[in-house]
This record gives C-alpha cells, structure tokens and sequence, in this order.
C-alpha cells in the first residue's frame, strides 16, 4: 500500500483564499490605526502648549502669536517625526478664541493627514467661567481622528 502524505493542490488554493480574505480586512484596519497614532502625536504636541496660551490670554487677554510673542515657541522649532509644525494664535475675544495649531508633514504621514492641520480652540461659555478645549479639523476624516476630537 502507497501512503501519500501532504496537502493537495485544492487545500493549500483555500488556505491561500482564507489569507487573502484575512489581508484585505486587516490592512486597512491597520491604516487607520497608524494614521491615529500619528494623530496622536500633534495632541500632545498641542497640549503641552495648552497652559502657556491660557496663562498668556488671562494676563494679557490677547493670544500669544508663534515666534513673535516673547516666551512661546516659533511655529517651526515645536516639530514631531509626523508633525511639520505647531503654531499659537487665534483673536481674543471675551470667551476665548486663543487657537493652537498643527500641521502634519507632507511625507511619512498617512495620506488622510499629509499636510493637513488640526485645531485646538479655547472657549468659555462666559468670561471668568472654566476654559475649554474643543479639537477640529475641516480637511482630515473623522475615520483618522481619535475619539477625543471626534464631535468636538
């Protein structure tokens, strides 16, 4: 008796079929979740200038400019691996309306977010009354944004 040992030809046709499958589910599900690590980078960027603003707009209630108000950082040198830029500005107004702002590079950046911008904007429901930080962007899909800037 000839005992044959091994896969067939239709066995190893599926288990190719059931890889394929698999790769065109998981390879966009991965992009998505490199874009938002990505993302992550200009929040963080961006908060570290949260503070500065805020003490910046109560003393002086204007907004800090990148590179031209003393003590805040030029737009150029607060930069990231994904992140081209982070620039301070916005116009005062008596609820806020001080903006930070960052701009993601043109390359090495998931295509949803090369050279697009992300926006924090500082708001309060009334003059004296607790700041508030809502996140936007009208260029990048809210499939790549984080949850945190998600509806804000």
């Amino acid at each position: 008796m000839n005992s044959q040992k091994g896969f067939t030809l239709i066995e190893l046709m599926i288990v190719v079929a059931i890889i394929g499958i698999l790769a065109a589910i998981a390879i966009p599900a991965y992009e998505n979740y490199v874009a938002k690590a990505q993302f992550t980078e200009a929040i963080s960027l961006m908060s570290g200038q949260k503070i500065p603003v805020a003490n910046y707009y109560m003393q002086n209630d204007s907004c800090p400019v990148s590179g031209t108000t003393t003590g805040f950082l030029n737009a150029a040198s607060n930069v990231g691996k994904y992140v081209a830029s982070v620039a301070d500005g916005g116009a005062a107004t008596s609820t806020g309306g001080c903006t930070i702002i960052a701009t993601f590079k043109t390359v090495g950046v998931n295509s949803g977010l090369a050279g697009n911008s992300v926006k924090f904007t500082m708001s309060m429901a009334s003059p004296g009354a607790p700041m508030v930080w809502t996140c936007s962007s009208s260029s990048i899909s809210q499939s790549l944004m984080p949850r945190s800037c998600i509806g804000s």
